[in-house]
């Protein structure tokens, strides 16, 4: 026990010494603009301190948290959905070809697919950055944009993005096919969408990789690569971030240009 503890400690302090050393250039560049360029004191100087001290903790305490439990997680989680004694559920011959490391049927993994569409929903929901942005968007937009609306899109093209992503890891297919036709997609999908909504729905694709999503999604897709048979984990095990970056932003232009239909529908039958 007493061992675990000192381990603990030795991991916050490393955590607190990167972190630290992380944000200093970030430091650096705001003193020198603000005391060089500017030639003005620091406003707030204590809050200031005080708030860079929390930053500070909280991302080490943050990358602990990541490193001990949902790395651990994701890993695991990808190793159950992916053992061979559960995809073949009794079935001998299904399992003869897990354990010779013969490509096998992808639908048998219909538990690992519902796994990453709920898993990418539920942690773009829960996403800070996501609901920093959705929050914005009503308020700018004046309600005219509704904050679930969005970050609800959001989370559906992540989840499908993702499931996506999983389906591409199992079969082993070339990972430049499915963006190169995801970014053909949008392009044409940005010519017809509603002009206003544009700018929003690019953004949407990089607020979704924050500080849940990314960590989940690396775990699940390495822990996949590593388990499926033929599988690389460096050459298979990324590019599920790719994928949750990408669909967002197709999802929440569908999504304003089905809102765009309704509206001139009911203007039409009135």
């Amino acid at each position: 026990m007493m061992s675990q503890e000192n381990g603990l400690f030795e991991l916050l302090q490393a955590s607190f010494t990167s972190t630290f050393v992380d944000i200093l250039p970030i430091l650096l560049v705001l003193v020198f603009f603000q005391a060089i360029i500017l030639r003005k004191n620091i406003p707030h100087l204590k809050q200031i301190l005080f708030g860079l001290v929390l930053v500070v903790v909280g991302l080490a305490i943050f990358i602990v948290g990541l490193e001990e439990c949902v790395f651990p997680i994701g890993t695991r989680m990808a190793n159950q959905l992916t053992d061979p004694h559960f995809l073949a559920n009794g079935d001998d011959e299904i399992l003869r070809g897990f354990l010779s490391g013969v490509a096998v049927d992808p639908s048998l993994y219909i538990w690992t697919y519902i796994f990453a569409f709920t898993i990418g929903f539920s942690t773009t929901l829960a996403e800070p950055a996501l609901i920093a942005v959705a929050i914005k968007a009503r308020e700018i937009s004046t309600g005219a944009i509704s904050e679930w609306g969005l970050r609800i899109a959001v989370a559906f093209g992540v989840a499908f993005g993702v499931t996506l992503g999983v389906y591409r890891i199992i079969t082993g297919t070339p990972l430049y096919l499915y963006i190169a036709f995801g970014y053909l997609f949008l392009m044409v999908q940005t010519v017809f969408a509603p002009k206003t909504i544009i700018p929003l729905a690019y953004d949407t694709g990089g607020v979704t990789t924050s500080t849940i999503t990314v960590p989940v999604l690396a775990a699940l897709g390495i822990g996949l690569a590593s388990n499926v048979p033929g599988r690389s984990p460096i050459m298979d095990g990324f590019g599920l971030i790719a994928f949750a970056c990408l669909f967002p932003i197709i999802a929440v232009l569908a999504y304003a240009m089905i809102g765009q239909w309704l509206e001139n529908r009911y203007q039409k039958s009135k």
